[in-house]
């Protein structure tokens, strides 16, 4: 019964998500395949998780074109790499951490020196212990990067962990794993669904524990203003 309840109570989450205008992000990832991930598109998601790090999604997200236009849109490492002056001049104008923007330039060039074909094996190998070598990515970003290039796994962030917590596990693959078996969505999807919910509901703790389901597992809510947040 508990996992009936933790599958309803996901999907309950999920469809919250989708009504709040995330059923795209939710369809990204879904669709991000290891196998089929190019050069340029590892480069966008390694230079997304730099930049995040530390910072709040929106934010990021407001300059993320820009600073793309700076790095050939990531089309080409070659040119980042025999441009990576101009590519940091222009760069640090808009996103002014130096330490952030050298992380990028320094991966590209990684990148260009291991080739890209060879790189992907090491991370089909380790993929996390391969993460971590590159500069500003480390214990957690290592999962967030895993996680956006279609490695079945997910990032155990403060969010996943206090949710897996109150669900009563102290490993958030573990838990992510039990929910994508019960739901049928991949794990990073599963990350990816309570991640969004915990960043627009601060309280999404206290949202979540007002959830109680029937023997018939119709969905209850507590008369207090948390439950009122979800049947809005």
């Amino acid at each position: 019964m508990m996992h009936e309840h933790l599958s309803s109570k996901y999907l309950l989450v999920k469809q919250i998500v989708c009504d709040e205008g995330y059923g795209p992000e939710i369809s990204w990832q879904s669709k991000v395949n290891f196998d089929s991930l190019e050069e340029s598109d590892f480069l966008k998601e390694l230079a997304w998780v730099v930049l995040s790090s530390g910072m709040k999604e929106q934010v990021i997200r407001k300059i993320f074109e820009k600073l793309a236009f700076c790095f050939f849109n990531w089309e080409s490492i070659q040119m980042i790499v025999d441009n990576k002056q101009k590519c940091y001049h222009n760069a640090i104008k808009i996103f002014n951490n130096g330490r952030k923007i050298s992380a990028i330039i320094q991966s590209a060039q990684k990148i260009n020196e291991v080739g890209f074909d060879e790189l992907k094996k090491l991370i089909k190998e380790k993929p996390i212990e391969t993460l971590q070598s590159f500069p500003y990515i480390g214990d957690v970003t290592a999962y967030h990067l895993a996680k956006n290039i279609g490695i079945c796994i997910a990032k155990p962030d403060r969010h996943l962990v206090r949710i897996a917590d109150t669900e009563g596990y102290d490993d958030v693959q573990e838990f992510c794993r039990n929910v994508s078996m019960l739901s049928g969505d991949s794990i990073p999807v599963v990350d990816i669904v309570f991640w969004r919910f915990a960043n627009l509901h601060r309280d999404y703790l206290d949202v979540l524990s007002s959830v109680n389901f029937t023997n018939s597992n119709d969905v209850q809510v507590d008369d207090t203003d948390y439950g009122k947040k979800i049947i809005k």
